[in-house]
């Protein structure tokens, strides 16, 4: 932002949150407006914003894939209630509407389904033709043929300012870091796995702003319950953003009175257990450590922790890049915490970077030519 000036920026709630905690963000002052989008933006969210950056303005966005993709704006001000920001009016040629279940409008206050129209919606699901019919509807308002809403999914209410308020989703799909997730996808993977009897994932937020998504299974011996083969059996078959931050062994899963699931009784994860803890044995590998502890809000890291066990995720994963950089001066790429996710393995590439740069031959002085230094003469002279 500093270097190239920028002057409008785009993020997903935990960018925001990570770029609200670096040190020089005040110098940024460049920026004029910030776009939020893709998860709910929390009112904390908003109050930072405005301390750390009063020469801008921040807006919240709201809008999904089949809506191409931004359907409402709202201008988010300081001092505004706890909670979520308000997702806002819609943007030209969009129409919203609150329905109930029998697509009927509702009032201001009263909370039912969102639903999109105009000129931004999909045609559809490519090859689901069932899908596309159940979501994208005629549109009873329109006095046009063939004009149609689509069924968000999301649970929102008029407020009193004619903007919208997200609550929730009806149904179990989530978004985490801006990405839609269907947590039924990966309970389906997960009971896949020969000897696990139940498999339950949710997203927990143990940490304020720091949504991480956490699997609970049942198995028939504890020797099904090891986490590197779970989380590698889902590796080969999910995206790297629908991999669990944590996996929770239970011997059977919580229920209420009624025999229902109960989820609000399933335990937090312990990420401090990760084994018998190993200490660094050297400096690099301690510096190493305390910045895993740091950026994952850990109590203590061995060397033998991998980042990834212990609940790290890509966008804290640039943190962990950018304070290496920092401690010791040298340039690594993401991908480098990807391929080294222990303490051990990322500090011997540290190592490893920090010998190829004392290595690496000076550039060449390049002779400034006769017009350039005629030039400089000049300027000087002048």
């Amino acid at each position: 932002v500093q270097q190239q000036e920028i002057t409008i920026l785009q993020l997903v709630p935990a960018q925001l949150r990570m770029i609200l905690n670096e040190d020089k963000l005040e110098e940024c002052r460049s920026l004029k407006r910030v776009y939020c989008g893709g998860e709910a933006l929390g009112t904390d969210l908003v109050e930072a914003f405005y301390r750390r950056l009063a020469g801008a303005k921040l807006y919240n966005l709201y809008g999904p894939t089949e809506a191409t993709i931004d359907a409402t704006c709202h201008e988010c001000h300081p001092g505004t209630d706890g909670g979520a920001a308000p997702i806002g009016k819609p943007v030209s040629n969009t129409q919203v509407y609150v329905l109930d279940e029998q697509m009927k409008l509702l009032p201001v206050g009263v909370r039912g389904e969102l639903y999109i129209g105009g000129a931004g919606l999909a045609r559809g699901y490519l090859n689901r033709p069932e899908l596309t019919a159940d979501r994208f509807v005629p549109n009873p308002f329109s006095k046009l043929t063939g004009e149609r809403l689509y069924r968000t999914g999301d649970q929102v209410q008029w407020r009193e300012d004619g903007a919208l308020q997200f609550f929730s989703r009806l149904d179990h799909q989530v978004k985490v870091r801006g990405f839609r997730i269907e947590l039924g996808e990966i309970e389906s993977v997960l009971k896949t796995i020969q000897g696990i009897q139940q498999a339950v994932v949710i997203v927990r937020e143990d940490v304020p702003g720091d949504a991480q998504i956490v699997s609970y299974v049942v198995a028939d011996a504890p020797e099904q319950l090891e986490e590197f083969a779970l989380r590698q059996h889902l590796k080969d078959r999910l995206p790297e953003y629908m991999i669990p931050s944590a996996f929770v062994a239970l011997d059977k899963l919580p229920l209420t009175p009624n025999g229902k699931l109960d989820r609000s009784a399933l335990p937090a994860p312990n990420h401090n257990q990760t084994g018998e803890y190993a200490a660094p044995r050297d400096a690099d590998e301690e510096i190493v450590c305390g910045i895993f502890a740091d950026v994952l809000k850990r109590e203590r890291v061995g060397r033998e922790d991998s980042f990834f066990e212990l609940g790290g995720h890509s966008l804290v994963a640039t943190q962990v890049i950018s304070r290496l950089r920092t401690a010791f001066d040298i340039e690594l790429s993401l991908r480098t915490l990807f391929e080294f996710p222990t303490v051990a393995g990322l500090a011997a590439r540290v190592r490893e970077k920090r010998s190829e740069a004392s290595e690496a031959p000076l550039p060449p002085v390049q002779k400034a030519s006769r017009e350039a230094s005629l030039r400089f003469s000049r300027t000087r002279a002048a």
